[in-house]
């Protein structure tokens, strides 16, 4: 998935674009057809301003935040009928590899369900998209609708026969 990402920083005082451009963290699984991470950036805990706007996404980044981290990242799922094709060893060997913080999140037993220790701002950019939780409901999500997740049992659904597109602002927080 391409994002452009332009990032603003200070240097010698001034206001200036540092980057513009891709991100360094972006995966299209194969497994997984249509399904894509893109971590676009991270704070740290102790953040200070101001800053030179240096990238501070590695190879190293986690997905989930510790407390008091950021992550931004924009996930695309594909349709639940995709999902129901896969091979689902193959899948959860490649999201363990690409995303394996979040993977130790995952229920084996009830798939796409888990419970990160963050709240999670999330923003559905393009489709539709069904939040589902621990009673077994589920909210049917469309463009520009925003989810707050306090560090709830869910998992995210696509019903539809297009992909879905959110945004995802997560900030860690002690359990």
């Amino acid at each position: 998935m391409s994002v452009r990402r332009v990032v603003t920083g200070s240097v010698g005082g001034k206001s200036k674009i540092v980057s513009d451009g891709g991100t360094r963290r972006s995966h299209s699984f194969k497994n997984i057809p249509g399904q894509t991470t893109t971590l676009v950036w991270s704070t740290p805990s102790n953040l200070r301003l101001p800053i030179d706007g240096s990238d501070v996404v590695s190879e190293q980044s986690g997905y989930v935040p510790q407390p008091g981290e950021t992550r931004l990242m924009i996930v695309t799922f594909p349709p639940d009928s995709v999902m129901a094709s896969i091979d689902p060893a193959a899948a959860g060997q490649e999201f363990a590899e690409h995303v394996p913080d979040l993977a130790t999140k995952m229920e084996l037993d009830n798939p796409g369900m888990h419970t990160t220790e963050t709240v999670d701002y999330g923003i559905v950019l393009e489709g539709e998209g069904w939040l589902e939780l621990d009673d077994g409901k589920q909210v049917r999500l469309k463009p520009h609708d925003i989810v707050v997740q306090n560090g709830t049992r869910h998992a995210w659904r696509n019903k539809s026969d297009k992909p879905v597109k959110l945004a995802f602002v997560l900030i860690g927080a002690k359990a």
